[in-house]
C-alpha cells in the first residue's frame, strides 16, 4: 500500500486518508474516489490529496474484517457488517462471556495491522452489549499476513456468550437469638433480586436453628424440592471442615469441595453438593445486594459453566474487589485517591426528535460541531480518557470526532432510551477506572475546568460517593458515578438515567456548584439558538 499526497487529478480509484469537505460536499475518511469526486475536489480548489493506493496484494480493510470474523469461530453473538475497517460484534442474550485467551492473544501477535479485542474472561453481559471487535488498522492488510490469521482463527472457538438458564433454589436459613428476622427477611428478598437477572427463583426458604444437624435434615429435605440448595449461617464460618455448614453438608450425605474462596468480600464461601446438585454455604456479603464473589460463582453456576474447586482456586487475580460502602466495619480506610481513573462517558447517540429533522450534536457553535466542542472539552481535561456513545447517525457523529483521541461504544439500540446508551458507555470504560463521568453531548456551556473540579471532589470523597454537577442548588450534569453502582447500570431498562440510579442505591451524594453549565442543554431549536448554535442540515 502506497500512502500520502498525490496531485488530484492522479487521485481516481484511491481511497481518501482524511475526512474532507470540497464545498457543499463532505467526504468521509475511507472514501473511493471517483472520477466525479477528482472533479469536484479540482473545482474546491484542491491541488492535492492525501490517499492510499493499494497493491495487487493488498486486501480492502473492510473486506479483510469481514473475512476474519467468518473464519472467527464463536457462539451466542451476532456480528454486524464492517465499517471502516471494524466488525463490531454484539451479544444475542443474557449470559457470561468466555474466552480462548490463547487463540486471541496468537491471532493478535500475528501482525499489528489485524487486531481482535474482547471482553475479559466470565464478563456478565447483556443482549445487546457489544463482547468483541475485530479491526484493521490500515486501509488494507496483506494477503499473506490475512491468510496466517485466518489459519490461526479457524482452528477453535474464540469466544462464546452463554446464556443464562434458570434455576430453582432452596434457601435454608438458620437463627440465633442475635439475629433479627427483619435480617432474615432482607436476605431473602435481596437472594430472589440476585436470582432475577437468570430468571431463576427462589421455590422454598426454611428457617432452622444454626446447628449442624438441623441445617442437615432441612437440606435433605429441600434439595428434592430444587435445583439448588443455597444455606445462610447466623454466624460467620469458623472452621472448614467442622463449623455447621460444611458439617451439615457432609451430613446430609454430600461433599464438601472448597471451604474458602480467593475473593474479597467472598471469602467465607462453601461449595458443596449432595446427589449432583449444589449446595453452597453463601459467606455473609451475600445478604448486601452489592457486588461480591458470590455472584460471580452463581453467575457461572445459571450459564451452566460448571464449577470445580480448582475454578475457585484460580478467582484471586481480580478478586480484591472494591470495597462495599455499606460494609458496617471496612477491612480499612481507602486511601484518597489523588489522581482517580475517571474517564469520561459522552452520550452522543439520541436522536434529537425535538428539533425537528437535524441532529443536534451537529449544531455549529463557532464553527465547530457541537459534540466535538464536548469531547475536545473533555480531552483538555483531567479525565482518563473519553468514551463516546453513538447510535443515531453513527457514521455523522464519527466523522465529527475525526482526530481525536476517543474511543466508540456503538448502541445499537439507542431508540429504547438513554438506559441503553449508559449501558453501552459504561460496558466500555478501561478495567482500573475508579469511576465514570456521565456527560451529556448537548450542554454546551460545560468546560475543562468543571470536569476538573468534579474529578477533585471525587477524589476527597475516596472515589465512595456519587459527584453531581449543580446550579443554584439543582442538581444537574455531568455526574460522576462510583464503579460500585457500574453492575446496577447493567441492568437499567428504558429511558432511565444516571438520577434514577443514585436515587435507588442511597450512595452518599457530593455537590458541585458549577454555575449556570449544569442546567444548560439544547433539546429544542429555540434552546439551540439562545445558546449560540446553528443547526445544520
Amino acid at each position: 500500500m502506497k500512502f500520502g499526497p498525490v496531485p488530484v487529478g492522479e487521485a481516481e480509484g484511491a481511497i481518501l486518508a482524511h475526512s474532507t469537505v470540497a464545498g457543499a460536499k463532505r467526504y468521509r475518511k475511507a472514501h473511493l474516489l471517483t472520477a466525479e469526486d477528482v472533479e469536484i475536489l479540482r473545482e474546491a480548489g484542491f491541488e492535492e490529496v492525501i490517499v492510499a493506493v493499494l497493491d495487487d496484494d493488498d486486501i480492502e480493510e473492510n473486506a479483510a474484517a469481514d473475512r476474519l470474523t467468518e473464519v472467527l469461530s464463536f457462539s451466542g453473538a451476532t456480528a454486524k457488517p464492517a465499517a471502516t475497517g471494524r466488525v463490531n460484534i454484539f451479544a444475542d442474550t443474557d449470559g457470561i462471556f468466555t474466552v480462548d485467551r490463547a487463540l486471541v492473544d496468537a491471532v493478535n501477535r500475528v501482525d499489528p495491522d489485524v487486531t481482535l479485542a474482547t471482553l475479559a474472561e466470565f464478563a456478565p453481559v447483556v443482549a445487546g452489549q457489544m463482547v468483541a471487535t475485530v479491526k484493521i488498522i490500515p486501509f488494507a492488510v496483506k494477503q499473506p499476513v490475512l491468510d496466517k490469521v485466518l489459519e490461526l482463527a479457524g482452528g477453535r472457538q474464540a469466544f462464546a456468550v452463554h446464556a443464562y438458564r434458570p434455576l430453582s433454589v432452596a434457601v435454608v436459613q438458620t437463627v440465633l437469638p442475635s439475629i433479627k428476622a427483619s435480617v432474615l427477611d432482607k436476605t431473602l428478598r435481596v437472594t430472589e433480586e440476585r436470582l432475577a437477572r437468570s430468571g431463576s427463583s427462589v421455590v422454598v426458604e426454611k428457617r432452622t436453628l444454626h446447628a449442624a444437624a438441623d441445617v442437615a435434615r432441612a437440606i435433605e429435605e429441600l434439595a428434592p424440592q430444587s435445583d439448588m440448595v443455597l444455606v445462610f449461617g447466623a454466624s460467620a464460618m469458623s472452621d472448614p471442615e467442622d463449623d455447621v455448614i460444611p458439617a451439615a453438608i457432609k451430613a446430609s450425605g454430600g461433599h464438601v469441595y472448597r471451604s474458602g474462596m480467593p475473593v474479597d468480600p467472598g471469602n467465607l464461601f462453601v461449595l458443596g453438593e449432595r446427589e449432583g446438585k449444589p449446595v453452597w454455604g453463601a459467606p455473609g456479603c451475600a445478604r448486601s445486594p452489592k457486588a461480591n464473589g458470590f455472584d460471580w460463582v452463581l453467575d457461572r453456576l445459571t450459564a451452566r459453566l460448571g464449577l470445580t474447586a480448582d475454578d475457585i482456586a484460580g478467582m484471586g487475580v481480580g478478586g480484591l474487589l472494591m470495597e462495599i460502602p455499606t460494609r458496617p466495619q471496612p477491612r480499612e480506610p481507602l486511601p484518597v485517591p489523588l489522581r482517580p481513573q475517571v474517564p469520561v462517558v459522552l452520550l452522543a447517540a439520541g436522536r434529537s426528535s425535538r428539533m425537528g429533522g437535524p441532529n443536534k450534536l451537529l449544531a455549529s457553535f463557532d464553527g465547530k460541531p457541537l459534540v466535538r466542542r464536548a469531547a475536545e472539552t473533555a480531552l483538555a481535561s483531567k479525565a482518563a480518557g473519553v468514551v463516546v456513545v453513538t447510535g443515531h447517525q453513527r457514521e455523522r457523529v464519527e466523522e465529527a470526532l475525526a482526530g481525536l483521541g476517543v474511543s466508540f461504544a456503538y448502541n445499537p439500540d439507542f431508540a429504547t432510551g438513554l438506559a441503553s446508551s449508559l449501558k453501552a458507555g459504561i460496558a466500555n470504560v478501561p478495567q482500573d477506572a475508579t469511576g465514570a463521568m456521565i456527560v451529556l453531548g448537548d450542554m454546551p456551556g460545560i468546560a475543562d475546568m468543571d470536569i476538573n473540579r468534579l474529578i477533585r471532589a471525587f477524589a476527597k470523597g475516596e472515589g465512595k460517593s456519587v459527584v453531581r454537577a449543580t446550579h443554584e442548588g439543582r442538581r444537574g450534569n455531568p455526574v460522576i458515578l462510583p464503579r460500585s453502582l457500574f453492575g446496577a447500570v447493567a441492568h437499567l431498562e428504558g429511558d432511565t438515567g444516571a438520577r434514577h440510579l443514585v436515587e435507588a442505591e442511597g450512595l452518599d451524594v457530593i455537590d458541585v456548584e458549577i454555575g449556570e453549565a449544569a442546567a444548560v442543554d439544547v433539546d429544542t431549536p429555540e434552546a439551540m439558538s439562545r445558546a449560540g448554535g446553528i443547526l445544520q442540515g
